[in-house]
């Protein structure tokens, strides 16, 4: 039984007993590490290739090794694959599977490297991929934003701090908000990319190999701009992991922004925005309600996130060099990271093109809570009064309104010269909504001849970082 056992395990020469059956369970990774196949089926692919550039395979052995990976990734894909517990991670299930389709050949493979690089560059290529495809969403999500926006330039909302009625704003320059937002994300998330791109590939266990190996052609084979430099490093490197769940956490923090305004919207109280039946749910006993189900689902998923990027830094906070087993446990953090933040942005980019305003709801907001006091201020400023002193005449302007139940607007001519001789008939225009946001029209400023002009940068930028997607993804393996 002991020799069966040790024959059975790939590194089992060294032990004279079997692994504990509780231990092979608790130590194995396979039930959540075989997503990398076609990652680590693509890193072996390239370190054959390179292993027989260099003369330490022959082209028949490549050939073999070739066609049964190829073999393997179909079984896999078709769902006739046995994954087996006892050889503990995706790895290992692939070489031994090889070894079993094409006998010594197969177990040629490994030469040269480790599992140590081997997950190291498996991880690199699936979350290089996964980036991809969330920056592609990100850039969808931004579209519909912007397309959003410009439909709604001219609608008018109240404009918050202290979620207390500020000044007007235009609802296009709202959305546009939170596409800068977005663009933040994107950036860091390219970065994050442009640091991982290097493969760690025949960094070996910890200190390189002694074979002859080309480190740059599978670097280049596998679309990494470089190897890494340094073999320990290699293996022991999560840096780009934690970099990735901390660019996710902002990622996440801005959709559950995006979230919470949602979800006050849509409620009766303020009833600014509708969602599109299918992305809400109903109450099982009130027939009457109608639930923001995403937002709020998005918005609790955020703390998810968080978490994961706090797990990887305690994970390697304490770490000597090199690879340790505590290792192990970035994947599943990572996984959930990577699939948490990709589908609340598929959530919100299929969402948000099909959020219709309330614009006249929206409008009448605007008209309460002394929207245009601001501008009258200002109004008083070019009329030659200090801004301090027209604080103060507006302040106490907004005070007797306050007790008549009037906005601003609504106060006659002679009311609101008692409180400056300096107000003429030119000030209702100032106390305007339309007025207000209409003045404020410059870089980054709410009016809607602004809005549409980011509009217009914001769709050129964003066809043409599709476009680089697009070709990127066509270009680089996955």
């Amino acid at each position: 039984m002991q020799d069966q056992d040790k024959t059975s395990k790939l590194w089992g020469g060294r032990f004279n007993e079997p692994t504990d059956a509780f231990v092979q369970r608790f130590t194995a990774s396979v039930d959540f590490d075989r997503r990398l196949y076609a990652h680590d089926i693509e890193g072996s692919l390239a370190h054959a290739s390179m292993l027989c550039r260099c003369h330490i395979l022959s082209q028949q052995e490549l050939e073999k090794i070739r066609t049964g990976l190829e073999e393997i990734r179909q079984e896999i894909e078709s769902g006739n694959f046995a994954w087996s517990l006892e050889l503990e991670d995706v790895h290992m299930n692939i070489e031994a599977r090889l070894t079993e389709k094409i006998g010594i050949t197969g177990k040629k493979l490994h030469t040269g490297r480790s599992r140590n690089d081997q997950v190291a560059t498996d991880i690199r290529l699936y979350l290089r991929q996964q980036i991809d495809i969330i920056c592609a969403e990100i850039t969808r999500l931004q579209l519909g934003l912007v397309e959003l926006a410009s439909a709604e330039a001219d609608t008018i909302m109240p404009g918050f701090t202290h979620l207390q009625t500020a000044q007007p704003v235009s609802f296009g320059h709202h959305l546009l908000a939170w596409s800068a937002m977005l663009d933040r994300d994107y950036g860091r998330l390219r970065d994050c990319r442009r640091r991982m791109n290097q493969s760690p590939l025949g960094a070996a266990a910890l200190a390189g190999t002694t074979y002859p190996i080309d480190r740059h052609y599978t670097a280049e084979l596998l679309g990494f701009d470089m190897p890494t430099e340094n073999s320990l490093d290699s293996v022991s490197d999560r840096d780009f992991a934690i970099e990735f769940c901390a660019a996710a956490s902002l990622v996440m923090t801005h959709l559950s922004r995006f979230s919470e305004e949602l979800v006050l919207w849509t409620s009766a109280q303020f009833n600014f925005v509708r969602l599109p039946d299918r992305f809400c749910t109903g109450s099982s006993i009130m027939p009457q309600k109608k639930n923001p189900d995403v937002p709020e689902l998005v918005r609790g998923k955020a703390g998810r996130v968080s978490g994961h990027l706090l797990s990887l830094l305690m994970l390697m906070k304490a770490q000597p060099l090199a690879y340790n087993k505590d290792n192990q446990e970035d994947k599943e953090p990572l996984f959930d990271a990577v699939d948490t933040v990709r589908d609340s942005l598929k959530a919100y980019a299929d969402m948000v093109p099909n959020i219709s305003a309330n614009r006249e709801v929206m409008y009448q907001a605007a008209r309460r809570g002394f929207a245009t006091a601001t501008d009258l201020a200002d109004y008083l400023v070019r009329k030659g009064t200090a801004f301090r002193d027209a604080h103060e005449v507006v302040g106490k302007a907004v005070a007797f309104g306050v007790e008549q139940g009037r906005d601003l607007s609504e106060l006659s001519l002679e009311e609101l010269q008692a409180f400056s001789s300096a107000i003429d008939e030119d000030v209702f225009k100032a106390l305007s909504l339309e007025g207000s946001i209409a003045a404020r029209n410059h870089i980054g400023g709410t009016a809607p001849a602004q809005v549409r002009a980011a509009v217009d940068q914001s769709l050129h930028r964003l066809r043409q970082r599709g476009q680089k997607l697009a070709h990127q993804a066509a270009r680089v393996p996955e």
